[in-house]
């Protein structure tokens, strides 16, 4: 794999003195937290693979789950031992609930659907195609910790539905299962230990640190972080293995199911922070941040927005966008530090055109901007600025 610099601004939220602001205000938006009992765990990978083990799905059974993906939501099910079955999308990511039809032959037990990049899926028919078929629905709202869809909050309408919360709060690690129709208070986490609290604490100012917010704390910290970084060298070179990790692959960047965080809570601090920073921000300025970029991004040759318009309800994840030449602009504006990621890069092996030529298209030619609350209009504003240079010096033709 390539080697980029780090990206000039940040691609997830950042801690900041800012994310606390507007704490009075009442929550707009709902939330995947206003459905029912939440269980925090390390990520959304490890709720996927309890959400499983809840519906009691093993060997010899099959899970339906989309041909557009990532690698994190296909090897919890392959860990549970049942056989991962990929059914098409839409252009628009939906899903092409034909081809799942033509799919059940009466061993299929679940249907995964996910709300790709905050936009909700038809929630309510997925419901009553799975209760017709006697499928267990798992509402994947790995993108969509917020939002609604038909007045209700998205996580609302599955068996179960699980969420990612570093791609909305600034945070390590965490994520969550939630139930609006099985009760879950039974399962049992307890924490990985003071090692992972006091690295989920560090790593989410450090990253805060880094990207020049809260100056005057880092100021403060500056000892204590300093001995800190002594400590953890001292610890890596006396080790056997320098292969040490106190906190989840999900974090660090990785693709990997680790079954040994599946009895693992999300850290104090993470917890904490996600009751605490304000949903209302959160949304309002990832819905403006989003509004801004499709204004200053939908014109440009080569490129269109996946989504036509950001309808009421929705809080994006990212902005995504399907550009015509993405394997010549995005080293391009990965090395120019613009913050661009790809969901579904790497596609499950097997999985190509004669499956879902819709996935193989997007995983091919979307591209993501972050539109997350963190970003400061000038931080907005240069990456706007660098992609338009960039796409528009590489001579594509507009679709």
């Amino acid at each position: 794999m390539v080697a980029y610099p780090k990206s000039q601004i940040p691609t997830q939220p950042v801690l900041s003195l800012a994310s606390f602001a507007g704490a009075s205000r009442p929550a707009r938006l709902g939330s995947i937290l206003d459905v029912g009992t939440a269980k925090f765990v390390t990520s959304g990978r490890v709720a996927i693979a309890l959400a499983l083990v809840q519906m009691g799905i093993g060997k010899g059974d099959k899970v339906l789950v989309p041909a557009y993906h990532c690698a994190s939501m296909i090897q919890p099910v392959v860990w549970a031992g049942a056989t991962p079955v990929f059914y098409k999308v839409h252009p628009d990511t939906s899903v092409d609930l034909e081809d799942v039809l033509g799919k059940l032959d009466g061993t299929a037990k679940m249907l995964m659907a996910t709300n790709y990049f905050g936009f909700p899926q038809d929630l309510a028919q997925l419901r009553r195609f799975c209760d017709e078929h006697g499928l267990y629905f798992l509402e994947d709202c790995a993108h969509s910790f917020l939002g609604t869809h038909r007045d209700k909050p998205l996580g609302s309408y599955g068996d179960y539905a699980i969420a990612s919360a570093m791609k909305f709060f600034p945070v390590y690690e965490g994520g969550c299962l939630v139930s609006s129709r099985h009760d879950i208070r039974s399962l049992r986490l307890h924490s990985a230990g003071l090692g992972f609290e006091a690295k989920s604490a560090f790593n989410a100012l450090e990253k805060g640190f880094a990207y020049g917010r809260m100056s005057v704390l880092k100021a403060l910290l500056s000892l204590p972080m300093k001995a800190k970084n002594l400590l953890w060298s001292h610890i890596k070179n006396a080790a056997p293995s320098k292969s040490i990790s106190l906190g989840p692959g999900a974090s660090d960047g990785g693709f990997a199911f680790e079954p040994g965080w599946l009895d693992k809570s999300a850290s104090l601090f993470s917890r904490m922070l996600i009751r605490t920073v304000p949903t209302s921000r959160i949304a309002d300025k990832r819905r403006n941040n989003y509004l801004r970029l499709h204004e200053a991004l939908s014109g440009l040759p080569g490129c269109r927005p996946l989504f036509a318009k950001l309808p009421e309800g929705v809080v994006p994840y990212v902005y995504p966008m399907v550009a015509d030449n993405l394997p010549e602009i995005f080293p391009r504006l990965k090395h120019a530090g613009v913050p661009i990621i790809r969901f579904a890069e790497y596609l499950w092996d097997g999985v190509d055109g004669t499956i879902c030529p819709n996935s193989v298209e997007l995983s091919r030619h979307c591209l993501q901007l972050p539109c997350h609350q963190e970003l400061r209009p000038e931080e907005l504003d240069w990456m706007i600025e660098k992609f338009r240079s960039i796409t528009l010096s590489s001579g594509t033709n507009a679709i």
